[in-house]
């Protein structure tokens, strides 16, 4: 279609409670935009045995938007976001980016894709400086050399760079982790708890480096993400996951609003209690 005219079909979006119901009608929620998603969720499911760990999913992520994917552990976060990288087969529905099946297609996309979290460890008995290279080499990067550079001034990684990088504190090991997934200036990029293990200050500093590089790239942004005020702080929209559903989606503020909620904290609370 040529207009984005909803986030989240209504027909999917089961309310936790009748007091949750969108004060609003089931008119579709109007994004403004007039190109096809970066990324589109489709009617989503994986099963495992007799266990739904995503249920009916559906979503779309506009092309340049941060999208927060939000929920508790065994909330179906983790599965989502691998049926979105091609990782996992989905049983029922798709998961597409920039028009490509990730189930059939993934190859024509993953070069404009990259994803970071500190729960996947870089190899550890390489350097950073080789480690940055393999991955570069694996995306195709042109001039390599000097992009690993940029990343090098960019992340501070000057006193690191040739040291083994299984032998980094974890904050190190999150900011070579996120110059990792910039290496090919991905279109797409999918970041799971970005800034884990960073004390305050060097995570706002890695947030301000995303937002740059969203910047100057136009880049789309899933991220998922425990920290409420990151997520606030990044994201355009969010859609909340319980139990392998989608039961809240709506900007960080009207979602406070709706719940009678002082913040997205309260919210994520009440739903985690509730749904």
């Amino acid at each position: 279609m040529s207009r984005i005219e909803r986030f989240l079909p209504r027909r999917h979006l089961t309310p936790v409670s009748p007091d949750a119901t969108p004060a609003q009608d089931d008119a579709p929620v109007s994004l403004g935009i007039d190109e096809a998603p970066a990324i589109v969720v489709e009617d989503l499911c994986k099963k495992y045995r007799t266990h739904w760990a995503v249920d009916d999913v559906n979503f779309n992520v506009p092309k340049g938007w941060t999208v927060g994917l939000l929920g508790g552990n065994g909330a179906g976060k983790t599965t989502t976001i691998a049926m979105i990288m091609g990782l996992v087969v989905p049983s029922f529905g798709r998961a597409m980016v920039l028009g490509h099946d990730m189930a059939t297609e993934r190859h024509k996309v993953l070069s404009r894709m990259n994803f970071e979290s500190p729960y996947v460890a870089l190899p550890g008995r390489l350097t950073v400086r080789q480690n940055l290279t393999v991955f570069g080499r694996l995306y195709g990067v042109a001039n390599l050399k000097a992009r690993i550079e940029e990343l090098i001034e960019d992340f501070g990684l000057g006193d690191v760079l040739d040291r083994v990088t299984g032998r980094l504190s974890a904050g190190q090991k999150t900011r070579v982790a996120v110059a990792k997934a910039l290496i090919n200036d991905p279109d797409v990029l999918l970041l799971d708890e970005p800034t884990a293990s960073l004390d305050p200050d060097r995570a706002e500093w890695v947030r301000g480096r995303l937002r740059a590089y969203q910047k100057r790239r136009g880049a789309t942004i899933l991220l998922s993400s425990h920290n409420m005020t990151e997520v606030e702080q990044l994201c355009d929209f969010v859609v909340i996951m319980s139990q392998g559903r989608i039961v809240a989606m709506g900007r960080p503020g009207e979602l406070a609003e709706r719940f009678k909620c002082r913040d997205l904290d309260e919210v994520f609370i009440y739903l985690a209690r509730v749904a």
